[in-house]
């Protein structure tokens, strides 16, 4: 939904509520002047996450299969994360194999979880799905061998039986699966042959996706709620030791490496293409603080994601990252503790204050159920920008040759990686690298279940750990640096906080004024129609936003509170 109220001033207030295509309940509120450009922003979670507070009391080693539930999508990435922190806790250490299995997971989740941001999530933000249905499929055929020469189902007949799908939905008035697009915006730029190779490809990925999830399960148990890992390692110790189970592993993965060589990277640069005058206006830029945890270490060693912090757009310096570094602020969210505080110490006790009487936020104080992440004071944008760009910088090998590669096929340089398109340019990278990087896992894998007796579960004497300890555990993941800390008293769960990279990217203001990451990109975006307010969309989209993560609803007893039930073509 799209408010709009004028002002003496000449502004206009626009409210989007609900942000439609992400995971959970978004609301952004921006001022436009009268050249239609956003001067200012908010950004606001709408529901209140209480996983910390289910937490407390209970075993450590519980925590894991309680906090996946933060979310119904990142349930592995909050799984090993919960898991790690215990573990870094009470100094268990587990075994290179058990490592193995949980990368083999995570990274997968990677590559599917990027597939589905952009093709399900964000593609339509940029393809007009009605334009497709002009397209010529035989020059739609020559296109697309023009940005991979084995484009990925991309023959004439192949696109003509897509249009012929399309149509089929169009005539029937059943958009319902691309609900939500502007069709026909002026911001759009793709042609109707190029609109057509991206609903080729968007709906192959609902296959790939479909897929990749059950690679996933094959080491997870089922997804999502995986149930393969445990304080000190992981359970799936016979799908490891199966050939066959590595063999259906790996034939899904294998297949996802064409899908994403052949139709995911290409589609991209058709898009940077169209789109490269935006890209070199910095269109969606921020505020330049990029933050990376690093980790996943290959055979040798090296980490597969570097590790630095890069401030203002200075990538000639990278500083060290340090997670002691690291606060939460809540002066503009609905809590009670508004201090900067370590995750450590911090508390989550709802204070909410209610909206203006129009209904807009009280964008003068409180207005998210998002809390304001700092490090060294400063916001910090997170995910793959921020990787690819740390990692280039940092000479991460395997991370450098692809984002070079990638720049020298469209022109890009460093610096348009930060901006809406440049966000989406390093997501695609990442999922290649992420592919690439799982074969070199698995064939580790296969070496020491070869050679070595390896065990793939740490034993120890829980009544012998300390009964008064803590522990974090701090873990790149597709959206960007998550981390779970634990204070553990009496061999229970003191406290325990979740800091997410959607609380980061899309925290509010703090108590020096400062914007978030998406609201920052927001400002200064020029928009085509305040009426449909595209850009802004496009420049959120392009960070995968998480609600679920950063935020959840519960009461004190844990009973539903509201259900409610939207037909998205009307009411029936």
């Amino acid at each position: 939904m799209t408010q709009t109220n004028a002002k003496a001033s000449k502004k206009q207030k626009i409210v989007i509520d609900p942000v439609t295509r992400i995971e959970g309940h978004l609301r952004v509120e921006i001022e436009v002047d009268e050249n239609n450009v956003v001067t200012e922003a908010w950004a606001s979670g709408q529901l209140f996450r209480g996983i910390e507070t289910i937490l407390k009391g209970r075993d450590p080693r519980d925590t894991g299969l309680i906090a996946q539930r933060i979310c119904g999508v990142c349930t592995n990435s909050h799984y090993r994360a919960s898991i790690s922190a215990v573990e870094h806790a009470y100094e268990i250490v587990p075994p290179r194999n058990a490592e193995i299995v949980r990368n083999l997971v995570s990274l997968a989740l990677f590559v599917q979880d990027h597939l589905v941001h952009y093709y399900h999530l964000h593609s339509l933000d940029y393809v007009d799905v009605v334009s497709a249905l002009s397209a010529d499929c035989e020059q739609a055929s020559k296109i697309a061998h023009q940005w991979h020469k084995r484009a990925y189902n991309c023959s004439q007949g192949d696109l003509e039986a897509v249009k012929e799908k399309l149509s089929s939905f169009v005539n029937a008035g059943r958009l319902g699966l691309f609900a939500n697009g502007y069709w026909g915006h002026a911001a759009y730029k793709l042609s109707p042959e190029e609109n057509l190779i991206h609903m080729n490809h968007y709906l192959e990925a609902l296959r790939i996706q479909r897929e990749v999830s059950k690679a996933i399960a094959i080491f997870g148990g089922k997804t999502p709620h995986p149930q393969y890992m445990v304080v000190g390692g992981v359970t799936s110790v016979m799908d490891m030791l199966n050939p066959q189970r590595l063999n259906d592993y790996l034939f899904i993965i294998k297949d996802t490496q064409e899908f994403l060589k052949r139709a995911y990277l290409p589609d991209t640069k058709m898009v940077v293409a169209a789109y490269k005058d935006s890209i070199k206006a910095g269109f969606g830029r921020g505020s330049g603080n990029f933050m990376s945890s690093g980790g996943y270490p290959l055979s040798d060693q090296h980490p597969l994601f570097a590790s630095g912090v890069i401030w203002g757009h200075n990538f000639d310096e990278v500083a060290e990252f340090d997670a002691s570094h690291i606060t939460e602020e809540a002066s503009r969210s609905w809590y009670a503790d508004e201090a900067p505080t370590s995750p450590y110490d911090e508390t989550t006790e709802p204070f909410y204050t209610d909206l203006n009487a129009d209904g807009t936020l009280k964008t003068e104080g409180k207005y998210s159920w998002i809390k304001a992440p700092r490090y060294q004071g400063q916001p910090m944008e997170l995910g793959p920008a921020a990787r690819m760009i740390i990692g280039y910088q940092q000479n991460a090998k395997f991370i450098k040759p692809y984002v070079q590669h990638f720049m020298d096929d469209t022109g890009l340089e460093l610096i348009d990686f930060s901006s809406t398109v440049g966000r989406n340019a390093a997501r695609a990278i990442e999922a290649e690298v992420a592919c690439d990087a799982i074969f070199g896992f698995v064939s580790e894998l296969i070496e020491n279940i070869k050679y070595y007796n390896e065990e793939t579960w740490t034993k120890y004497d829980f009544e012998s750990l300390p009964a008064t300890t803590k522990g974090c555990a701090i873990f790149e993941v597709p959206r960007g640096t998550l981390s779970h800390f634990i204070r553990i008293d009496e061999a229970k769960v003191a406290n325990y906080q979740a800091v997410v990279p959607t609380t980061w990217n899309a925290s509010p203001k703090d108590g020096l004024g400062q914007r978030g990451p998406y609201e920052e990109a927001i400002v200064g975006l020029q928009l085509a129609d305040p009426q449909q307010p595209l850009e802004v969309l496009r420049a959120v989209h392009s960070f995968d936003p998480c609600l679920a993560c950063a935020v959840h609803v519960i009461d004190v007893q844990g009973r539903t509170l509201a259900e409610h039930r939207v037909h998205p073509l009307g009411s029936l």
